[in-house]
């Protein structure tokens, strides 16, 4: 029991981090060798078993397709592409002219509904500005005569 004891110490410590690398790089490498030949052959043994799975597989992805074209809303994409074959047609010549004229009208009244409106506002707010104007002026000027005759009383 003292020799086994031993004998675990001396490799314990004779055990180092390469020699471990090492040898779970093995047993990894064991395993993967393990399932690359276990693969193919149960593959091969469905295969066996089933010699029509390509027929089932294109059934399937047949289905898959009728299933998805009858959940698209063919009705809902048929109105859609009316209505914007809709939005894009031109007017009759006669409604365009008639669309052109009432536009133009109607632009013309509002324009002048707001130059109306403008120029009384205007010329109102153009004479407070005036008189604003000419009061700081005024008082620039008296203030202007106070710094002048300060800056002569200074002088003398």
């Amino acid at each position: 029991m003292e020799k086994l004891q031993q004998w675990w110490r001396m490799n314990r410590l004779s055990l180092s981090f390469k020699n471990a690398t090492i040898i779970v790089c093995f047993f990894n490498i064991a395993i993967l060798i393990f399932l690359l030949f276990l693969s193919p052959s149960s593959s091969r043994k469905l295969a066996a078993n089933h010699p029509n799975s390509d027929e089932v597989r294109i059934r399937y992805i047949k289905e898959s397709e009728e299933l998805r074209r009858a959940m698209e809303p063919v009705e809902l994409i048929k109105r859609v592409k009316e209505i914007a074959n809709e939005a894009y047609q031109e007017p009759e010549p006669g409604q365009q002219k008639e669309a052109k004229q009432t536009a133009a009208v109607d632009l013309i009244s509002r324009l002048n509904n707001f130059r109306s409106n403008s120029d009384a506002s205007s010329l109102k707010a153009l004479e407070e500005w005036r008189k604003r104007k000419t009061e700081r002026e005024k008082q620039r000027g008296v203030g202007k005569n106070v710094t002048v005759a300060s800056n002569l009383n200074k002088q003398g």
